[in-house]
């Protein structure tokens, strides 16, 4: 189990490394292409392409980040309406069926990044190969796919409902209470 959270704190801290220095990239990027244009007259001709990557990476990347945080955008007002047994029946089953979607799309793009790697693509402006940034798409999807695996896991072994790895119901105490009248 040792080995397991080690393992799991380094995805952790990975993947805040790659989320934060994604949106500073882009942000070094924008900034610096408007810098240029007003300065010079002329804009930078790498930095849409290097933006789309950061984009890109933060995009797949952050998934995961937003599965095991409780991030993620979800439509909750049944859910929070709901009593326990129903949340924490969806607390599992939710996750479950989004890892299930996860693992579908990652296989795809896999597939979609052999396509690239095989055609030979390479980017317009910097004449990168393409698979530098598709890459990171299946990678990111199978890493969100684990993520609500886990989510899923933890509603199992739990009591209580987590919304993400690290986030408990933030209705759990309110709900609970509502649960003693019933």
């Amino acid at each position: 189990m040792k080995i397991l959270r080690a393992i799991d704190k380094f995805v952790l801290k990975l993947e805040e490394f790659i989320l934060s220095y994604s949106i500073l990239l882009i942000a070094v990027m924008v900034v610096g292409n408007v810098l240029s244009r007003a300065i010079t007259g002329s804009s930078w001709t790498f930095s849409q392409e290097i933006s789309r990557f950061a984009i890109v990476i933060a995009t797949f990347m952050g998934i995961s980040y937003a599965a095991r945080k409780g991030r993620h955008i979800s439509m909750s007002a049944f859910f929070d309406m709901a009593p326990y047994k129903v949340r924490k029946a969806l607390a599992i089953f939710i996750p479950a069926f989004t890892a299930l979607v996860m693992f579908v799309l990652a296989y795809y793009s896999s597939l979609y990044v052999l396509q690239v790697h095989e055609r030979g693509t390479v980017t317009s402006s910097l004449q990168l190969p393409a698979i530098y940034i598709t890459i990171f798409i299946p990678i990111g999807l199978f890493m969100g796919g684990l993520q609500y695996l886990r989510n899923m896991w933890v509603n199992i072994k739990e009591k209580d409902i987590y919304l993400g790895t690290d986030l408990k119901d933030y209705n759990q105490n309110e709900n609970l209470e509502d649960q003693s009248f019933v």
